[in-house]
């Protein structure tokens, strides 16, 4: 069993629902706008609010991802993704969204703007070294393995 996730709701945020899952085996949970309604013009960015904020276990993120409806139907995508939260964080929860299509998109208060993934992670010491150790790839980088 995982430890929970608290989610404080902020007061600009009383009344939409808290992140879920639109079935029971999706990665996700949608997460919506708390913002009044507005327009996201071609190429524009913007914070979103969701009213918000998370207090994650120790060694858990979250990471913020666009929805794949929005991204086919109007180009809407999120800069920065995945957008990570730090477990150490405590502020409201903004997504950046940007709409990299043709027209003008409108996002009511209450539509769901992302999906949240939560997901553990590795803190490693890290040590400068002199040199690495070798492997058969070694330095080739970008399509040097192969189709």
């Amino acid at each position: 069993m995982t430890d929970p996730v608290r989610i404080q709701r902020l007061p600009h945020n009383p009344d939409l629902p808290l992140p879920t899952r639109a079935t029971a085996h999706a990665a996700g949970y949608d997460v919506c706008s708390a913002e009044p309604d507005f327009v996201l013009a071609p190429g524009e960015r913007r914070a979103v609010a969701t009213g918000l904020a998370f207090e994650l276990p120790e060694g858990m993120e979250m990471q913020v991802r666009p929805r794949s409806g929005l991204a086919l139907k109007h180009g809407i995508t999120l800069p920065n993704a995945p957008g990570t939260i730090d477990p150490d964080y405590r502020g409201e929860l903004k997504v950046i969204m940007q709409n990299g299509g043709a027209e003008p998109v409108t996002f009511k208060r209450g539509e769901r703007i992302a999906q949240l993934v939560f997901a553990r992670f590795e803190a490693p010491t890290i040590v400068e070294a002199s040199a690495l150790g070798e492997t058969a790839r070694g330095a080739g980088g970008f399509g040097s393995t192969g189709r």
